[in-house]
Order: structure tokens, then sequence, then C-alpha cells
């Protein structure tokens, strides 16, 4: 489990420092890719091997699907975190997500998340503000 919210600097090579207590829930290759909201995933190996076989298992003939296929699976790279735990973050991955200087690692349960440091803080102050109204539509759902 990965929960948490760390900010990094990403150096002149493009390399992101996976936190410490990230990195033995993670293991000796991750995956990283497109996520949604314009950040990155970053899963362990065996929990990108169940969400890969989901989204193979979609119906090919929705538009819908092959695009979500198209969006996580072709952008996806292995890296293997160095001796210091930092993740090579690929050029078309850091422009896809906007990261320049300084990055968030947030942990959310299952993934680690890499956002630009300035894209995270807007997310969280439009989410923050949105709160009771995400709660209850949560409610309704049973959460």
């Amino acid at each position: 489990m990965f929960i948490g919210e760390y900010t990094h600097s990403i150096d002149d090579k493009g390399r992101v420092a996976i936190p410490a207590k990230f990195r033995a829930k993670l293991g000796a290759v991750a995956i990283v890719t497109r996520g949604l909201d314009r950040c990155l995933f970053v899963f362990a190996k065996p929990e990108w091997d169940k969400l890969a076989e989901k989204i193979i298992a979609l119906p090919l003939a929705k538009a819908d699907s092959r695009a979500f296929a198209r969006l996580m699976l072709s952008g996806a790279v292995d890296v293997t975190p160095d001796t210091q735990g930092r993740v090579v973050i690929p050029e078309n991955l850091k422009r896809y997500a906007g990261l320049e200087k300084t990055a968030v690692v947030a942990g959310v349960y299952n993934r680690i998340e890499i956002w630009d440091e300035t894209t995270w803080q807007r997310y969280k102050e439009k989410t923050e503000a949105a709160s009771d109204d995400i709660a209850e539509k949560l409610g309704e759902m049973g959460i």
C-alpha cells in the first residue's frame, strides 16, 4: 500500500526520487505510464499485470476502450530505481505530465502518482473546494 505525499526535485537527467517508504513495496522493476488528470501512474509489476489484463479484456469494438488502452499501454515503460531510489522519466511522459523542476510523488494505495508540483496544487485546491459534493456523490454509491 502506498500512502503519503512527497515533493522531490527533477534532476537534469530527468530522474525523480521515489520515497524510501515506497521502494520496498514497488520492487526492483516498476511500470510508469500516462495517468489520468495529467499525472503519471507508477505501478509495481504485479499490480500493473492485473490492470493490463483488465484493459486488454475491454471490448475492442468500442472506441473508448481502444482509446483508454492506447493511453495506458502505449506509453508504459519499465523503470528500475537506481541505488538512490531515482527513476528516469522518459521525455514523452515528462511532457505529458508537464514535469519541469519539481514533482509531487503521491501514494494512492495501489499505485504511485507523479505530478508537476503546480498542477498538483491546482488539482488539490479544486478537489478540496468540491469535497462536500464529492462526499455526497460517494455516499450515494454506498461509500
